[in-house]
């Protein structure tokens, strides 16, 4: 059973061959870990007070796809931040510890998810290896870096998820390597109903610290978007290649 280390505040609290009295402590080996509940709102307001994510409805963004889009993410941002970086970090690693109980190690995907994914490997004591989007065309030729044996259980770790079409490609490439999947766990999702399709094609549980659901929940409570405003929120994510904006 692996090891985790839960963050509660500013602090990791752990005890050694002892009890810590509180709501879902977890054991592995000798050591109780005591969990303390966020949900995908506190994840969310952390990301919008570092601009890691971004609304503009009426001046929206355009993607490499050519979408017109009135949300930005950009979970690097979030590297950079000390405090909200360890504080994602445990999160991940809580989702791993109690819906991937059996892995065997960790995949990053190239290149934002190969910084969570390698902090989540760290502090679970995991092997850590990364796909690349497409082989070394030098050296050895490798695609999958690092040290794996085939029948190996691995979670991916993902930043972001969209259509999920890259994402689904790795776990492709990491089955072609006699890797079984366990499952995927990102930090963000727009939760679009191609994704989820995809997902369920592949028989895999995907899980993401917070959504584009519990986004608006926050930018509703805190009315940082007016009622026009979500419901041009919701018609894009129900169709964002033909949403052209605001009207």
């Amino acid at each position: 059973m692996m090891a985790v280390f839960i963050y509660c505040g500013d602090d990791f609290i752990t005890k050694e061959n002892g009890f810590i009295n509180g709501v879902n402590c977890y054991v592995a080996h000798t050591v109780y870990y005591l969990r303390i509940m966020t949900d995908k709102k506190a994840i969310a307001e952390k990301l919008l007070q570092i601009n890691a994510i971004k609304l503009s409805i009426h001046k929206p963004f355009t993607w490499a796809s050519g979408w017109k889009s009135p949300i930005y993410c950009d979970n690097r941002k979030a590297l950079s931040f000390p405090f909200i970086r360890d504080f994602i970090k445990s999160e991940m690693c809580n989702i791993i510890f109690q819906s991937f109980e059996n892995a065997d190690m960790i995949a990053g995907v190239a290149t934002a998810g190969i910084p969570w994914g390698a902090m989540a490997a760290d502090q679970l004591k995991l092997p850590y290896i990364y796909v690349r989007p497409k082989p070394k065309e030098h050296g050895l030729g490798n695609q999958v870096e690092g040290y794996y044996e085939a029948g190996k259980r691995v979670v991916v770790v993902e930043d972001l998820i969209s259509t999920g079409k890259s994402s689904l490609q790795v776990v492709d490439v990491l089955k072609s390597e006699g890797l079984e999947v366990e499952g995927m766990v990102s930090i963000f999702t727009y939760g679009f109903e191609t994704a989820k399709k995809a997902f369920e094609i592949y028989n895999l549980t995907l899980k993401s610290l917070t959504d584009y659901d519990s986004l608006i929940a926050l930018a509703i409570e805190k009315h940082s978007i007016s009622e026009t405003d979500q419901k041009a929120l919701l018609n894009w994510r129900q169709d964002p290649s033909n949403w052209k904006g605001s009207l």
